[in-house]
């Protein structure tokens, strides 16, 4: 089992990265490999939907989103850390996901997917749920803990003193690997749910254009 975590802090060795080592040290413990990608501080630009990832197989911008996506492939689950910025997640780490989840074509079904987030005081719930959409657009379980993945924390350091935080973070991976195992399971033994045709529906009546 392995985990690819994203940290899109612009701050290598912040809060939010206490929050991840915190969370590999667990993964270890449960025998699950982690890699730390630090993005936060990366020059990733936004996605312009210009769809040449359809023929490219891989989207048009070479930045760290190319050399993200095939650890995205082999990895069993993906963690997003973010700090939380006007109650929103930091704005290279959105431009991220946006990217990545739509330039990649390989299946994603049943990977696992968790997100973590930082803040001094709010804006964590609204963060929190952004980040969670990616994996629910995508067949991806989500997996909890016994409180939202939240951690606080101002100055460099702090989120270690947030005793229900870093106890939330270790709860939530070993739920993870838990999570991820049995779904390995269940593949070899059910193999993965029946899937349908896409079949996009739009609400611009061609009779009225």
């Amino acid at each position: 089992m392995n985990v690819l975590i994203l940290n899109g802090s612009p701050r290598p060795n912040g809060n939010t990265s206490i929050a991840i080592e915190e969370l590999v040290k667990t993964f270890a413990a449960q025998g699950v490999d982690t890699e730390v990608c630090q993005i936060g501080s990366k020059d990733i630009r936004g996605c312009i939907a210009c769809n040449k990832c359809a023929e490219l197989g891989h989207c048009v911008f070479n930045d760290p989103v190319n050399e993200i996506a095939p650890k995205f492939e082999a990895a069993d689950g993906l963690i997003v850390a973010s700090p939380v910025y006007y109650a929103s997640a930091n704005a290279t780490l959105i431009a991220c996901l946006d990217r990545l989840f739509y330039s990649t074509h390989f299946d994603k079904t049943m990977k696992v997917g968790a997100s973590v987030v930082i803040a001094r005081r709010g804006g964590c719930s609204a963060t929190f749920d952004e980040l969670n959409k990616y994996f629910t657009i995508s067949g991806m379980p989500i997996a909890s803990s016994t409180y939202w993945n939240s951690v606080h924390g101002r100055e460099k350091g702090e989120a270690a003193f947030d005793a229900e935080g870093m106890l939330t973070m270790r709860r939530l991976a070993r739920n993870m690997s838990f999570l991820m195992k049995s779904i390995a399971l269940g593949r070899e033994t059910y193999g993965l749910p029946e899937t349908e045709p896409w079949q996009p529906t739009h609400f611009v009546r061609d009779d009225l254009k």
